[in-house]
């Protein structure tokens, strides 16, 4: 029971990885505030947690809009008292991203709402009440197409590379209140968006699959290591990013 007594916030907890995080923490002894945009998906993952027995709230939340991630922080404060960990979980990439001359504006801007600016958004409505509770851990979720160089996902990357460099300066800027900051790289992940994709043969998708050395990672795997950074096991570690890759980024 690694976090007994802790509230978390998770971001796109719906399904994939935030689904495992919030499963995985709740078995720890957190309660969880599913922060989902769909609300069949948050609702669904809502119900099945609840009947394991562990306390979570759906909160429909699209982090594009900081009026939404507001009225998650909030309804986590209201629901539970506090916040102890920010798991900012939610994003992606898309078949609609490429090469910066042939990328649309409007799929750049997609990205930078949805990965970056979420991020932005989580931290900024969720960090003054850490700082009142006495401290806590974020956590981001980065990639490493941003730590590689990677062809075809030049607005993915932008976004999730300044995920890494915000990690950092808020890792410094928060450290006097107690408060951690760290990032988690997936590797390529076998969510259901991505089995449907390596499905359709996308090439970009199935090379990488390929050079991940013990094999594609399934998103329980991803969720040990946001459950280490948000432990005390992790209470000197910020400012860090964690790749959990299947050996990817040294094939």
């Amino acid at each position: 029971m690694r976090l007994k007594d802790k509230v978390a916030l998770i971001t796109g907890a719906g399904a994939g990885i935030g689904y495992a995080c919030a499963e995985l923490f709740c078995e720890e002894g957190c309660k969880v505030v599913i922060a989902e945009l769909d609300a069949d998906t948050g609702s669904a993952a809502e119900a099945a947690l609840r009947r394991r027995g562990f306390d979570c709230t759906f909160v429909q939340t699209d982090v594009s809009s900081p009026d939404a991630v507001k009225i998650a922080v909030e309804e986590c404060i209201r629901s539970y008292g506090k916040i102890d960990i920010l798991y900012n979980n939610a994003g992606g990439s898309s078949l609609q991203d490429g090469r910066v001359s042939d990328t649309a504006f409007e799929e750049f801007w997609k990205k930078m709402k949805i990965d970056l600016h979420g991020v932005w958004a989580g931290c900024h409505y969720a960090l003054p009440h850490m700082i009142a509770g006495g401290g806590g851990a974020v956590i981001n979720a980065t990639s490493v197409l941003a730590i590689m160089g990677t062809e075809g996902r030049d607005a993915y990357t932008a976004a999730k590379g300044g995920i890494i460099s915000l990690t950092r300066s808020m890792a410094v800027e928060y450290a006097r209140h107690g408060i951690r900051v760290n990032a988690v790289a997936p590797g390529v992940t076998t969510t259901e968006r991505v089995r449907k994709r390596m499905e359709q043969s996308n090439p970009g998708t199935s090379k990488t699959a390929q050079r991940s050395l013990l094999g594609t990672v399934e998103p329980r795997e991803i969720a040990y290591a946001v459950l280490f950074l948000a432990s005390d096991e992790a209470k000197k570690i910020t400012g860090q990013t964690i790749v959990v890759d299947s050996g990817l980024t040294i094939s």
